[in-house]
């Protein structure tokens, strides 16, 4: 490595030893997953199965695919794999089925049937977006295009138990927002999970639902359309920051990352479609470091919820050495970082630093498997000087190691009105009149 996480010195990137291992791989590896509706994503690439990593090597990228594409049966052909009891779960979870593993022959995965709808970008009439983050919601009134009104509520969902109060609370905000228009046309949403036809099947929002009451919390958009008699529409916050900046930046081809509570990342291909895909990189695997840090909600190590969100900014702080209470929240937390980043603080500094340089190695990663020229990088980890010198770090690693990747992606950081209501006035778009 030519660049080193200065808080991280153990910090592995996947696409520096998946290219080592694939450098001496002749066997080929393919592996199809499928979704819904018969959708089926193939990725193809080579193995060394004599190599003391073979093993970890396809069954990380067996857990990348499943959080980036998502799928309830995974077919291998060239190798076998374990996956995880926590993935497997969350699959037949979203998908409604038990989850499966053939492995066989490359001619007989299914060929590849990938899906798009392309949903956003409709402006028209008097509207309302939100937002769901883990510690407040925002909610704008849109009017043809422009902004009347934007808000932010505060709301603890996860710790909640009932998921009356997600609807109690959602009903208050579109009232709010409803109040400053004419009338409502269409309400559009954007929220952390993983939303299919309106239906959040699987949300750390909804972490502490029980089993007995989550058909309620499932269905939440479904009965906030039924209250509204209007055009509803829901997609992932992760694929509503890609059409945000597809929107913005008047571009296609645009892979979203939300730096928040967890980590958001979404999905708007050259054609300027959505392509179905789960984008749930929170979960996929961005360090190879066998002693990296336990993600709290899956027990995986080295994935992306803890390397680039507000969690990352709280590991960093003892390696930085800044102390601060242990009572503290995630949020505060990074207030008081960029408190001291505003100061000047060389401290506070290297933690952004870290996770540029984090950034800069997983670019490379996330550009094998997804097809984009357009990185957008967004959330409140992003925000002030701290923020800048990130996508400095991060630029520094792409032209140091990875020049082609540098010529090929530009990395865009919307400006701070766009940070705060841009991922509301997109999702506002998503219902077509």
């Amino acid at each position: 490595m030519k660049v080193i996480a200065p808080l991280d010195p153990q910090f592995q990137p996947p696409v520096l030893a998946n290219r080592e291992h694939r450098r001496h791989a002749r066997q080929p590896l393919v592996i199809g997953l499928e979704g819904e509706a018969g959708r089926v994503s193939r990725f193809e690439t080579v193995v060394n199965p004599a190599a003391p990593d073979a093993a970890r090597y396809v069954e990380r990228l067996v857990k990348f695919l499943l959080w980036a594409r998502g799928g309830w049966k995974l077919h291998l052909a060239g190798a076998s794999a374990a996956v995880r009891a926590f993935d497997a779960e969350l699959m037949a979870r979203v998908y409604e089925k038990p989850f499966e593993i053939v492995v066989t022959e490359p001619e007989k995965i299914p060929p590849a049937k990938e899906s798009g709808a392309t949903l956003g970008g409709h402006l028209n009439g008097c509207r309302i977006g939100f937002d769901l983050g883990a510690s407040d919601y925002k909610v704008a009134a849109v009017q043809d295009g422009d902004v009347v009104y934007a808000d932010e509520f505060p709301w603890d969902p996860k710790n909640q138990p009932d998921p009356q109060y997600h609807f109690d609370h959602l009903q208050r905000g579109l009232t709010a927002a409803a109040a400053k228009l004419p009338r409502v046309d269409a309400i559009g949403g954007s929220t952390a999970g993983v939303v299919v036809d309106n239906r959040i099947m699987v949300a750390s929002l909804f972490r502490s639902v029980p089993a007995e009451k989550f058909a309620a919390a499932r269905d939440i958009f479904l009965q906030l359309r039924k209250q509204w008699s209007v055009p509803f529409e829901v997609a992932n916050d992760g694929d509503v920051t890609a059409l945000a900046g597809g929107m913005s930046l008047k571009v296609t081809g645009v892979l979203g990352v939300a730096m928040g509570s967890s980590e958001a990342a979404g999905y708007l291909s050259p054609t300027g479609q959505m392509t179905g895909w789960l984008s749930e990189l929170a979960f996929a695997p961005v360090d190879y470091n066998p002693n990296a840090i336990a993600d709290e909600w899956s027990g995986d190590r080295g994935v992306g919820a803890s390397y680039f969100s507000q969690q990352a900014v709280g590991r960093l702080l003892a390696p930085a050495g800044i102390e601060l209470p242990k009572e503290m929240g995630l949020p505060e937390k990074l207030k008081e970082v960029q408190r001291l980043m505003a100061q000047g603080d060389p401290r506070a500094a290297k933690i952004y630093e870290t996770i540029g340089v984090y950034l800069g190695y997983t670019i490379p990663h996330y550009a094998d498997f997804y097809d984009f020229q357009h990185l957008l990088v967004l959330g409140r980890v992003t925000t002030g000087r701290g923020g800048d010198i990130l996508l400095a770090k991060a630029r520094e690693v792409l032209a140091t190691i990875f020049p082609e990747i540098a010529a090929r992606i530009q990395l865009h950081v919307p400006d701070e009105k766009s940070k705060r209501v841009g991922q509301a006035v997109a999702a506002a778009s998503l219902p077509k009149l």
